[in-house]
């Protein structure tokens, strides 16, 4: 394989944290094997189509290097940030976003790390896989994971030989998922890293204490809530504390009554007038201009009052009901200024599909979901690596355009190598570990 120049400065760029030159000529050869057109990106086929001569060596190099070799997955991925994000700087005035997901894989078995019966979205169902909770950075142009990390479910914190066999440090246990969020979001902020907007769906955003916890870091977001998450309707709030008698302690807690409740998001967009509606695109699809009918209205969230003596501050809520449905689909709370547009305001909610087209292409073109190993680190390594590799054509679409493609990457359109033959495994993605 030939790579070009720009392939060759970037690894060496991204290399540099390994120190020890085996491993930053392992990274090479791992990161170029994830640009070939293999149907299937574990580490066997990688060896072979690397040096499909001495697979049986290659195999063990590539194995030892991302399953046990102790690099930091942190610092390549900074490495990966420090060559991709200067490219990706908004203009001025224009956003930069945070935005939480979770990616899930589907994986049989009951021995690789963090596999277990829950949703996978993958699948859109409940069934067994692996679930990683991840923070990407995205402006107006393209989008960048920065951070990823493995879920753990209760059924694997709660049993520490099972952890211990599958390499999980002890310092680690059961953290939500939102959790998990917040502690990336801070390391972003911590090191520095733009991003003004958090965005995340209902999963994350239905959380008042994930929401209260990104207000309380500084920053912004645009996040999903559930139907049935309450609000005070525009122009009601609760009732302020009881009046003080003079005796014993002077009441703090706002109240409610039959006449001074909050609604559910659900029963307040049911309850708006026809012209509170209007019907906004956000965005080129594949065919066809995407769009939708949209209204927004000031509100306050309603949750976790007890014991505050002060309403919550007004914040957005967006609310999104196409036409021909029989009743809305999505809702956001945000606490984006009072005065944006709706247009930039509905624009912003939905800049979630960017890492939907990011986890596509980590998937199908470069495996993040291929790993067969059963450790913490092999799985986040491969995940370093997978995302590594995408950082390259990342920049590449940023500095030539968005038709780059990763054969960009080679001299010579890549292909497999001469001699080889893959191997008779299966090539689907849902492996017994």
């Amino acid at each position: 394989m030939e790579l070009t120049g720009e392939f060759e400065r970037y690894l060496d760029h991204v290399g540099q944290p390994l120190g020890r030159s085996d491993r930053k000529s392992t990274l090479r050869d791992y990161c170029s094997a994830l640009m070939l057109p293999l149907k299937r990106k574990s580490v066997e086929p990688l060896a072979a189509a690397i040096d499909p001569l001495h697979v049986r060596s290659r195999h063990q190099s590539l194995h030892h290097f991302v399953a046990d070799a102790p690099w930091s997955d942190e610092a390549v991925l900074a490495a990966v940030q420090g060559w991709v994000l200067p490219k990706m700087l908004p203009t001025a005035n224009a956003w930069c976003f945070l935005i939480a997901d979770d990616s899930g894989m589907p994986k049989q078995g009951t021995h690789s790390v963090g596999v277990a019966r829950q949703y996978c979205g993958q699948l859109g169902k409940t069934d067994s896989c692996q679930v990683a909770v991840s923070l990407s950075l995205a402006t107006e142009q393209l989008s960048l994971p920065i951070k990823y990390r493995l879920y753990l479910p209760e059924s694997w914190t709660d049993d520490p030989q099972r952890c211990k066999d599958a390499g999980v440090p002890p310092e680690v246990s059961f953290a939500t998922k939102p959790q998990i969020s917040l502690q990336q979001i801070r390391q972003a902020k911590q090191a520095g890293l733009p991003g003004e907007v958090v965005t995340a769906d209902a999963g994350y955003g239905d959380d008042t204490g994930y929401r209260d916890a990104i207000t309380e870091l500084g920053l912004l977001y645009v996040v999903g809530v559930k139907p049935l998450t309450t609000v005070w309707a525009p122009a009601t709030a609760p009732l302020p504390p009881k009046p003080w008698s003079g005796r014993g302690r002077k009441p703090q807690r706002l109240r409610r009554d039959e006449t001074h409740s909050p609604v559910s998001v659900k029963t307040l967009a049911q309850s708006l007038q026809p012209s509170a509606w209007r019907t906004i695109t956000w965005r080129e699809g594949t065919n066809t201009k995407l769009s939708s009918r949209f209204a927004a209205v000031r509100v306050r969230a309603a949750h976790r009052e007890g014991g505050a003596d002060v309403p919550r501050a007004e914040e957005w809520l967006l609310i999104e009901w196409p036409l021909g449905e029989p009743e809305p689909t999505k809702y956001f709370l945000s606490t984006l200024p009072a005065d944006i547009s709706r247009k930039n305001l509905v624009a912003a909610a939905k800049i979630r599909w960017r890492i939907e087209r990011d986890y596509q292409e980590l998937k199908q073109e470069f495996g993040l979901d291929n790993f067969e190993g059963r450790s913490w680190r092999g799985f986040h390594h491969h995940a370093t690596l997978c995302i590594a590799a995408y950082g390259f054509l990342v920049g590449e679409r940023l500095t030539r355009g968005q038709g780059s493609k990763k054969n960009g990457a080679f001299r010579t359109p890549p292909s497999l190598p001469e001699g080889y033959a893959g191997r008779a495994a299966s090539s689907t993605s849902t492996t017994r570990r």
